[in-house]
């Protein structure tokens, strides 16, 4: 089905996510409605790049939106035919920069993806946690029901007040008439007093039992409020942050709007009751009347009641998060930023009347050194209903920046406490006033805390600091979070590891891999259970490959150019070379699995088992792949083509079985290119790089380039052997090491491709090209040590906040 298919069939959660996309103008829901054939079959990360081809997609685009035109002119529809108008007029603005229009169409697509992918996760997430679902929604239940008793005593509240007014109408009117009419019969007038002495008292038993009703009505609001706030409301709180660092939890408002606003509305109603209660007594009192003594205690009650419950509703619904950023919470001075407001007390003639403001750190820390910020752009909104497809009540801030100011922090009473950029944790502050029937509160949101960053290169470093805080911190307004930064547990620390792999690519990470990590981290343990990892260790120690930059580099990675493969189960991915080892050795020959790299950032290696003289096990590794040969190649591709030259001079591909006994092309086959051989596009690649040599128990990497050694791109071949034969036989040629390299693949540098003569003369004599891509052991690492990273600076903040 065409993905915009898909979209337009997503539950109402997920379409209001689609149309909050495309309120941006950059692309018109219409056009992408109208267009959403053409647009979802053209190359756009291709047009990204090539000039020529962007502008050729430019001026089909610009086409396209005549014919629609046209066929709305002859459909007699006035509006579209403005509206298409209007927007190729708009295109024409990308005339000169046709690459732009095509980035901008990429990555609308891609977010597109993401929140068919959420749907996905959600439908996933229903039977991963079926009991826990099942707890909630016995929860909800027994809320609702008590929602629909305090209803019902409302209501009969309604109809207690009602027979209140009619007992003093009888009582007053037979009142005024003794009054008015001279009775001189002493015996009629006793009985007449005594008929209005037992209405009086029926009235003063019946404003009694009103005010009894009343305070019960006011425990049982009571009750749900502290339901609502203190149990509800922060359960959602937790919720949102840990969907902000990948949990697949539900935050969406609707449910505690509605509870909210039906707590409120009995609220405003038992106000109207009290103030009824004024209207009679000032009708009709008398001496202990209940009323008096009694209505002012209700009176406070009601109204503090009412301020606690408003003065909660009021929350941050979307964090603030950059549109094209990599997640929430990670803000960059002079980019634009988003975040959305909401009140849960949804009443619908406060639409567009409750302006809302937004401020910075207004209690900012007396701290050395720390930032301080000015909010730039739209920033009071009002609440309105317009914003939001549910209906709610939202305040979207959409075009916020920040500039630091220029005077420095700290001053008189600093604290000696210093923080890095990306520990330095800033509060963003919203404040509106609800005024509404007589009662005036002022309401104050906060954002969770965002890192500020300068620039790219503090990215992923402090996406570090968001998970940190978030994983850990049940205080969302602790900006002294790093001052005395905790330990995680190591349960928790593996679910947010597998949080990231689960909201990037709809697969988290199985037990097996997840005891791999924590043998990286801890070393052998009984059970990890009570194993702590400190911040430092994840994201200080051995800089600047951290523990940190080496996982989401690998994250990067999968999320590129593996994603698929990774959600299909084909890559075990987090396996030490020990546990590969020996996992291979009990399989038969030609059986692989796949693993990432223990001290390449961002590479991924295969390894398999083939069988010696002696009929010995003897597992075999090529040097880890990375984005320099996955940007070039699949990965499907190059297991596909992966061969090596016995001395026959025949090619063998030695990968087999993918672990533990699925054949390879039953694996990976729906991956193919349909072209293969000399056909394939990727035959380039596949001369150059995959292509191995087997002599005297070695392999030897074929490359086209004679002089790589001199110019000392072939000291470490991409794609060398290692493992098995070099712990058995030594490195071959003793070219070494001490990591794995990552270094430009010849094919992007302008080296001359192999032609079929110079593939004639390799099979012929292969020893022409033994000093050229040689391939290597992986380097002298401990399994589980991070001490010997240093291979790439740290790349960007992956995919952890899509």
């Amino acid at each position: 089905m065409a993905q915009w298919e898909r979209l337009r069939q997503l539950p109402a959660a997920y379409t209001q996510q689609l149309h909050e996309l495309y309120d941006r103008d950059a692309l018109p829901m219409d056009v992408r409605h109208y267009l959403a054939a053409w647009i979802e079959k053209q190359e756009w990360q291709r047009a990204a790049r090539d000039y020529d081809f962007a502008k050729v997609l430019f001026q089909v685009l610009l086409e396209n939106l005549d014919i629609q035109h046209s066929r709305f002119v002859q459909e007699e529809s006035f509006l579209l035919q403005h509206n298409i108008r209007r927007y190729k007029q708009n295109f024409q603005s990308y005339l000169e920069e046709p690459c732009a229009l095509a980035n901008t169409i990429l990555w609308f697509l891609e977010k597109e993806r993401e929140i068919l992918q959420s749907a996905d996760l959600a439908e996933q997430v229903k039977f991963l946690h079926v009991e826990q679902e099942a707890m909630e929604t016995s929860s909800q239940q027994d809320l609702e029901r008590k929602m629909a008793g305090l209803r019902n005593e409302v209501q009969c509240m309604e109809h207690t007040m009602l027979c209140l007014e009619e007992q003093q109408d009888e009582f007053d009117f037979k009142y005024q008439t003794h009054k008015m009419e001279a009775v001189i019969d002493e015996a009629v007038k006793k009985e007449q007093m005594k008929v209005l002495q037992l209405l009086v008292n029926r009235l003063n038993d019946c404003r009694k039992s009103t005010l009894t009703d009343l305070s019960k009505l006011l425990d049982r609001t009571d009750d749900l409020i502290n339901t609502l706030v203190n149990k509800e409301l922060v359960e959602w709180q937790r919720r949102q942050q840990k969907s902000c660092i990948g949990a697949p939890d539900n935050v969406c408002l609707d449910q505690l709007e509605k509870w909210f606003t039906c707590v409120a509305e009995c609220l405003f109603q038992v106000r109207e009751f009290l103030g009824k209660l004024d209207e009679l007594v000032g009708k009709v009192s008398y001496d202990n009347d209940p009323v008096k003594a009694q209505k002012p205690v209700l009176q406070k009650r009601a109204d503090t009641l009412l301020k606690d419950l408003l003065k909660s509703s009021f929350v941050v619904e979307s964090q603030p998060a950059m549109p094209q950023g990599k997640g929430p919470l990670v803000l960059r001075t002079n980019v634009q930023f988003s975040v959305k407001t909401r009140l849960l007390v949804k009443f619908p003639e406060l639409n567009h009347s409750m302006k809302v403001n937004v401020s910075m750190d207004r209690e900012a820390p007396q701290i050395k050194g720390y930032r301080r910020f000015n909010i730039l752009g739209t920033n009071t909104k009002a609440l309105n209903m317009a914003e939001s497809q549910s209906g709610g009540m939202v305040a979207d801030f959409r075009h916020l920046t920040l500039r630091e100011q220029k005077s420095g922090g700290g001053g008189k009473g600093a604290s000696d406490i210093s923080f890095s950029v990306t520990e330095e944790l800033h509060i963003i502050y919203f404040n509106t006033v609800f005024e509404l029937k007589g009662m005036s509160v002022e309401l104050q949101a906060s954002s969770i805390p965002v890192v500020i960053i300068s620039n790219s290169s503090q990215q992923q470093s402090a996406c570090a600091s968001v998970l940190w805080f978030n994983m850990l911190s049940l205080d969302t307004k602790d900006v002294m979070f790093f001052a005395n930064t905790p330990a995680a547990p190591w349960p928790q620390f593996g679910e947010m590891l597998s949080w990231q792999f689960l909201s990037a690519t709809k697969r988290g990470l199985n037990d097996a891999q997840l005891e791999m990590l924590a043998l990286r981290l801890f070393g052998k343990q009984q059970s990890y259970d009570t194993c702590k990892v400190t911040w430092s260790k994840f994201s200080k120690e051995n800089p600047p490959d951290t523990f940190w930059v080496w996982f989401d580099g690998i994250l990067v990675m999968v999320k590129t150019y593996l994603e698929d493969l990774w959600r299909d189960g084909l890559i075990m991915g987090f396996v030490s070379k020990g546990k590969e080892k020996s996992l291979l050795k009990k399989k038969q020959r030609g059986t692989f699995l796949l693993r990432f790299s223990e001290s390449i950032i961002g590479g991924i290696t295969f390894s398999w088992v083939e069988t010696t003289i002696t009929g010995e096990p003897d597992v075999k590794t090529v040097q880890p792949f990375t984005k320099v040969d996955l940007i070039q190649i699949p990965f499907s591709e190059i297991i596909r083509n992966f061969q090596i030259l016995e001395a026959e001079n025949i090619p063998e591909n030695p990968l087999l079985y993918l672990y533990p006994n699925t054949p390879k092309d039953e694996a990976f086959g729906k991956y193919y290119s349909d072209k293969s051989g000399s056909d394939s596009p990727y035959i380039k690649y596949i001369k150059t790089k995959l292509m191995f040599v087997s002599k005297e128990n070695t392999l030897e990497a074929r490359s086209p380039m004679s002089s790589d050694m001199a110019q000392g791109e072939g000291l470490e071949p991409m794609n060398g052997l290692c493992g098995e034969a070099a712990e058995q036989d030594g490195s071959p040629h003793a070219l070494q090491s001490p990591l794995e390299m990552y270094h430009p693949d010849p094919m992007l540098s302008g080296s001359v491709v192999a032609t079929e003569n110079d593939l004639q003369m390799f099979l012929n004599n292969p020893n022409l090209f033994i000093d050229s891509d040689i391939l290597q052991d992986e380097p002298g690492l401990s399994d589980f040590s991070l001490s010997g990273f240093n291979c790439l600076p740290p790349q960007s903040c992956g995919s952890i906040f899509q």
